[in-house]
């Protein structure tokens, strides 16, 4: 009695500490365990209460609509997985630039046709008119024509080299442009006797043509030829990416200065009806145009820098399709 009495008593103690002694402590040899007889649990969580098991195949559709393996999410167009879908729609805003793209060159042909003179080429000053328009078409609106390529939506399915090769060509079209323009304003001035590469636009705008160029070889080299390795273009890609966008930012600032420098000379006092600080219709028509030219540069680079409109990663990158080479 004394032994069961102290046992009770360390029981009562520890449950007081709030700690708990094993059953064997509080259950003697005869009598039988708590929860005897009944059959054993299977393993596995169980499930929580007041929740009806998924019926059969539920499960499969419930993977499906998350993006389970091997399959896309319903109504992403292939975007991955918890990513969501941006707030204004790609296929109108793609239309808003295009449309902003040949306003901008309308307003600078027109700027050159009817204050300017018009176009020729014969080393006359209507021969430098070409070099505003070309270099407009080329390294601002068919460049950003070509850096936006991957963005479109046809472009996140299918193989990547025909989008590849329109890239290539969108870009190639542009520098050739961009070197008519050249030609256009180095003949005027050889045929003026006005020096040439004297100022700060000049500057600017041939190192971005030579830049471009540079880009343009070692993207052809990197992606469409098959002697680089994978692991060369993949360590590459983001600085063509990171490059391209500059060279934008570049020729959008070189196109600014340019009409800045144009209505500078132009309206000058004495050989204008109205100098340019008293803003005569030729100055905020081009002034215009010169804002024009930066908003088409900043909607650019939006769209290139929001990650909902990028091409899916499906593991068939272009790493793995050069030009000439064997698809894989």
């Amino acid at each position: 009695m004394a032994t069961a009495r102290g046992g009770r008593g360390e029981e009562e103690e520890a449950e007081a500490r709030g700690g708990a002694l094993a059953p064997s402590s509080r259950w003697s040899l005869g009598s039988p365990l708590p929860g005897a007889g009944r059959p054993p649990r299977r393993a596995g969580r169980a499930s929580p209460p007041n929740m009806a098991a998924p019926s059969e195949g539920e499960g499969e559709g419930a993977e499906a609509a998350e993006g389970g393996p091997g399959l896309l999410p319903r109504g992403r167009l292939g975007r991955p997985p918890g990513s969501a879908m941006p707030a204004v729609p790609l296929r109108p805003f793609c239309a808003f630039l295009g449309g902003l793209g040949l306003l901008c060159l309308a307003f600078v042909a027109a700027w050159c046709q009817r204050w300017r003179g018009g176009f020729a080429w014969d080393g006359s000053a209507r021969m430098f008119n070409w070099h505003p328009v070309l270099m407009v078409a080329g390294m601002v609106v068919l460049y950003g024509a070509a850096a936006l390529v991957y963005r479109l939506p046809p472009a996140w399915r299918g193989p990547k080299l025909p989008w590849k090769l329109l890239h290539g060509a969108l870009a190639l079209t542009a520098f050739g442009l961009a070197v008519v323009g050249l030609v256009a304003v180095f003949g005027f001035h050889n045929a003026s006797k006005t020096p040439n590469m004297y100022s700060l636009h000049s500057w600017l705008g041939l190192a971005t043509v030579l830049l471009f160029s540079c880009q343009w070889l070692a993207g052809f080299s990197a992606f469409l030829l098959p002697y680089a390795p994978p692991w060369l273009r993949a360590l590459y890609k983001p600085i063509h990416v990171f490059f391209g966008s500059t060279i934008l930012m570049l020729s959008v600032a070189s196109c600014v200065s340019g009409i800045n420098e144009k209505l500078f000379f132009s309206l000058k006092n004495g050989t204008a009806p109205a100098p340019y600080n008293r803003l005569p219709p030729e100055a905020v028509f081009a002034n215009t145009l010169g804002l024009l030219i930066v908003l088409f540069g900043v909607l650019v680079l939006c769209a290139l820098a929001k990650p909902d409109w990028k091409r899916p990663e499906d593991g068939s990158t272009d790493t793995r399709q050069p030009l000439l080479g064997t698809e894989r």
